[in-house]
């Protein structure tokens, strides 16, 4: 849509050029940006001219740059890419799964970001979801100088909200070797069929056996549950179920979400046992 209120445009090619003037938003894919009226905003700087490098693969895991479209990173994870899948990263396959999950047509991946997603932070993001699944830090650079690495699960305060302060950028989210080589799985319930996610389940069995199991869309929180192996059934199915932040909206009531994350997480953890080690 045409956002009037906007009369300056500027690309960044600097950090020091991410100071920003009152009325100026920071702008990536700007799919969120562009989809609404943006009554105080009266300026964009845009971030792609920073030439940040999409996926850069290491020992230590991916880092991928909050520039990254969703459909580079798909692209990446499904071998596409400029930089090889290491083959002991079987949780990769997490990434296509996830994007899948975001209510968006192939066509807008190309544009949305990775980095977008996070920072808008809605309970359904999917970039959340995946990061969360797979422990990944966030690079962030203060808008006074500095920088700080958070999870990404913490850096969600709310649906909608987090801790970023004004002028805030992030820089990148890095996922670490050890979550990407683990036994993975995603499982995704809404009731529409292609409508917003009502609840995104992950469970991985770590290379030491431990056991993570996360639950977005359905909290208003990244909910990440620990084990220090693949529980049974009825410890998963108490963790899930005492979950704080499930809540009711237009599209699913907070009983209807907890109830099938329980589900969706059982079915998952059945799944990894199953496959066994």
């Amino acid at each position: 849509m045409d956002i009037t209120t906007i009369t300056s445009y500027r690309v960044a090619r600097t950090r020091d050029d991410l100071a920003l003037a009152p009325g100026e938003a920071l702008l990536a894919g700007g799919t969120w940006l562009m989809s609404e009226p943006q009554p105080h905003t009266t300026g964009f700087v845009d971030l792609t001219g920073l030439g940040w490098p999409p996926i850069e693969v290491s020992a230590a895991g991916v880092r991928i740059a909050a520039t990254c479209t969703i459909a580079e990173l798909v692209a990446w994870a499904q071998g596409r890419g400029d930089a090889a899948v290491p083959r002991r990263w079987t949780a990769t396959t997490l990434i296509p799964q996830a994007a899948n999950a975001l209510l968006a047509s192939f066509k807008i991946w190309n544009t949305a970001t990775v980095g977008g997603n996070v920072c808008r932070s809605f309970a359904a993001a999917a970039m959340v979801s995946l990061c969360a699944a797979l422990d990944g830090v966030a690079d962030v650079w203060f808008a006074g100088g500095g920088a700080c690495r958070v999870p990404v699960a913490d850096l969600i305060t709310g649906n909608g909200t987090n801790s970023l302060a004004a002028g805030d950028v992030l820089r990148a989210v890095e996922l670490p070797a050890h979550a990407l080589r683990s036994r993975a799985r995603l499982a995704r319930i809404a009731l529409a069929e292609h409508g917003r996610s009502g609840s995104v389940v992950t469970g991985r069995v770590d290379d030491d056996g431990a056991a993570v199991f996360t639950v977005t869309a359905a909290t208003l929180t990244p909910t990440v549950l620990r084990f220090p192996a693949l529980p049974d059934a009825a410890t998963l199915s108490g963790a899930v179920g005492a979950a704080s932040g499930y809540y009711t909206d237009p599209l699913g009531s907070s009983d209807w979400r907890r109830g099938v994350s329980i589900v969706l997480a059982e079915r998952i953890r059945a799944d990894l046992e199953g496959e066994g080690p």
